[in-house]
């Protein structure tokens, strides 16, 4: 996929509110769910119990869910994994008392011959990774500014921190609608997808900064708004190859890495494409709205200054 920017009459700037409104109505119906809905969260962020059935063949979901029925108990959810998937993961979000336990693990043993493995979860861990993700998050977008500060400009950096936080915000916003389990896999997903959004927008900040210096000169928002444009459509092939590959990728670990993986690859998958979106449609943008001002402003005190004094 390639695009001439000398031919296209692709128009990325007139249509920026567009995607500023679209962005806004999204997540704040986003937050409205968050707020109401909330997340689905996992066992891994809350505490209960996982039972690990082996069985010597196949199994299905349905078929655990139906054994767990003749001792009582329904599984909050039950995973499957193995060459086979001959190991069935049953949560139970609030836990198993002692009886229970031993009904489990003495009716397993009778249908599949082995004793299942009861471990007991206890929230700690997820709230601390979850909190560690967070203050992870917090550290790199102080680093990033710090970066892009250095090697191109302020607002570069701010810009990028804001379509950081706008693709963390739309994965949130999309499992709260879709109600998808949150669990460790998940904090994974968010970060690699936070490291690929940054990259991304730092390969469109850098066909800017390059467009730039060939123009004699910028002035206001017209001569920014055709580099901007310019640049986009430069590196639009680049971005719409580079996330379909992986998208792919990830679509396949989806379907065929089993109920272990979903999480994970669909956190991928939506992460990918807002990060790719935001990175073009948004970090580009805002910098251009950002720069604009500061080129106003610039002439303002500049024309303020050449005045005579009366």
């Amino acid at each position: 996929m390639n695009f001439d920017h000398e031919q296209t009459k692709l128009d990325f700037i007139k249509h920026r509110k567009k995607f500023f409104i679209f962005s806004a109505v999204f997540l704040l119906t986003g937050v409205i769910l968050l707020a109401t809905l909330g997340l689905n969260l996992g066992i891994d962020f809350q505490s209960g119990t996982t039972i690990d059935v082996m069985a010597e063949e196949t199994v299905t979901a349905n078929e655990i869910n139906e054994h767990f029925e003749e001792v009582g108990l329904t599984p909050d959810d039950i995973t499957l994994a193995g060459e086979n998937n001959e190991i069935g993961r049953a949560s139970f979000i609030g836990g198993l008392n002692q009886e229970e336990t031993l009904a489990v693990q003495s009716h397993f043993e009778d249908v599949y011959g082995n004793t299942p493995n009861v471990s007991t979860v206890t929230p700690i861990v997820g709230e601390e990774l979850a909190r560690n993700a967070v203050i992870s998050v917090l550290i790199a977008a102080v680093g990033i500014i710090v970066y892009v500060t250095v090697r191109f400009e302020f607002l570069y950096g701010i810009s990028a921190i804001i379509a950081l936080f706008h693709d963390a915000l739309f994965i949130l916003a999309i499992f709260s609608i879709v109600q998808m389990e949150v669990n460790i896999p998940f904090i994974a997903a968010v970060l690699t997808i936070i490291g690929y959004s940054i990259n991304d927008t730092i390969v469109t900040f850098d066909r800017i900064r390059e467009n730039m210096k060939f123009e004699k000169r910028v002035k206001d928002f017209t001569d920014l708004a055709r580099v901007v444009n310019k640049s986009l459509v430069q590196t639009l092939a680049r971005s719409i190859n580079t996330v379909l590959t992986v998208v792919f990728a990830a679509g396949a670990l989806f379907i065929l890495g089993g109920e272990g993986l979903r999480t994970f690859s669909f956190a991928l998958v939506v992460g990918l494409v807002a990060g790719t979106y935001s990175s073009l449609f948004i970090a580009a943008q805002i910098w251009l709205v950002l720069k604009s001002r500061q080129l106003k402003k610039i002439r303002y005190r500049k024309v303020q200054t050449e005045q005579p004094e009366a």
